[in-house]
């Protein structure tokens, strides 16, 4: 593994600055627009006339479709070439988004949902594998992983002032929406179509890549080859220890960080005066957003704190996680919840690039979106173990509880962190 030297924008040239700026602003872009329906979602849907029931099997259609497609696609990014598949993927959250504002029925609304999961299928493993391949022929031999923070701080702070506008436009256009027949969540579903159509724009013109071959036979020999190149995929883990120990801690993350991220507006809704206790909601979502953008803008100091060796950066992550996650189960007032969940936020977004940067440093190009939809498959797996039980436990017994109970599957992935670590070393 060749050495690296220490991450300096200043110090780039000017095509590899100029790249971590296009990246940053389609990073910040796309999840924009994906913002802007993240906060109304669910209320979009009540008004719909959906119940609890229906949203519930509504988000299991996304999900399914997600983890049965993402091995596949992210074969396909490697053989075609990264930037059709992700406009292949705007198209998909184009049609979601338009079969959703046209529709109040169940099935008509699993088929939007479906295209959800087929746009994040596309999604992952795509530009990510662009980014980091053309990087580093612009920076041989530069650590990488400054560069990934910068992109997942855009990434983040998108989601955040969607997040935001999203739960604004309701109010503000609500009753325009109303006088021309459509729900006032819908205002919010328009302005993210707007916004889709600006990134699939800017994907054309500023996404530069290398064509290769782009048609019937090529398309036809990027599924033929699917299952080959997954195969190749998988048994690269199962032989390279480091990837192996790698996604199993990734599992285990977010089996404990997911039951979190769903649950806690339930948890701390009673917390708060009726009258504003969505507001607060709102604010605190946004918020979430925001620490985790500027967690991601620490991670590169911290990493220098621990000589940019990424394995124990994220051993130190996961542990401080456990400890601030069994503390948010410990809050019963909406200060204390905030002030802890704010930290644990920050602490999400430190965790994610020492991660990223181990795995773009054991794959070659070759099979570099795969490896990435691999370990988005798996995280996804790992989510849905995690919301199963947490869900089991805290009807049982309690949110907190299941809280702490995750918090175990953290100190477990430390231990496996620090596997890794030996073996880094060896």
């Amino acid at each position: 593994m060749a050495t690296e030297t220490e991450f300096s924008f200043e110090a780039l040239t000017g095509l590899a600055q100029r790249h971590i700026r296009v990246f940053q602003l389609h990073q910040f872009l796309d999840r924009f627009a994906m913002g802007l329906t993240v906060a109304v979602v669910a209320l979009a849907l009540t008004d719909r006339g959906m119940d609890l029931f229906q949203i519930s099997l509504l988000f299991g259609v996304y999900s399914l479709t997600t983890m049965a497609m993402e091995l596949p696609f992210g074969g396909l990014a490697d053989s075609i070439g990264r930037k059709p598949v992700f406009l292949t993927a705007v198209v998909a959250s184009l049609v979601s988004l338009a079969l959703f504002l046209s529709t109040s029925d169940f099935h008509v609304l699993a088929l939007s949902f479906a295209f959800i999961g087929f746009g994040r299928a596309l999604r992952s493993g795509t530009l990510d594998a662009w980014f980091v391949e053309t990087f580093k022929a612009l920076a041989p031999n530069v650590d990488v992983q400054p560069a990934l923070a910068k992109a997942q701080w855009a990434n983040a702070v998108g989601l955040a002032i969607g997040a935001i506008l999203g739960g604004i436009l309701p109010d503000l256009l609500g009753e325009v929406a109303k006088s021309l027949g459509v729900g006032i969540y819908d205002v919010s579903y328009v302005a993210s179509f707007i916004v889709m159509l600006g990134v699939f724009i800017f994907t054309m013109f500023a996404i530069v890549e290398k064509p290769r071959p782009l048609n019937a036979a090529a398309l036809i020999h990027g599924f033929a080859i699917a299952p080959v190149v997954i195969k190749d995929a998988s048994l690269l883990v199962l032989k390279h220890p480091t990837l192996s120990v790698l996604l199993a801690a990734l599992a285990l993350f977010l089996m404990a960080k997911n039951p979190v991220e769903v649950i806690w507006p339930t948890h701390a809704k009673p917390m708060l005066d009726e009258r504003y206790a969505n507001t607060v909601i709102g604010v605190v979502t946004a918020t979430y957003f925001f620490s985790i953008a500027f967690g991601a803008s620490l991670s590169p100091h911290i990493s220098r704190m621990f000589k940019r060796r990424h394995a124990i950066t994220l051993a130190a992550s996961f542990a401080c996680l456990a400890a601030v996650q069994i503390a948010l189960a410990l809050q019963s007032s909406i200060i204390g919840f905030a002030t802890v969940f704010v930290l644990f936020s920050v602490i999400l977004g430190v965790s994610e690039t020492p991660a990223s940067s181990i795995l773009h440093r054991c794959v070659d190009d070759h099979h570099r979106s795969t490896m990435l939809s691999l370990r988005s498959l798996i995280q996804q797996l790992g989510a849905a173990l995690g919301l199963v039980l947490a869900g089991t436990i805290a009807e049982i017994y309690s949110t907190p509880i299941a809280w702490i109970v995750g918090a175990v599957f953290l100190f477990i992935a430390v231990i496996l962190i620090l596997v890794l670590v030996r073996r880094l070393a060896e």
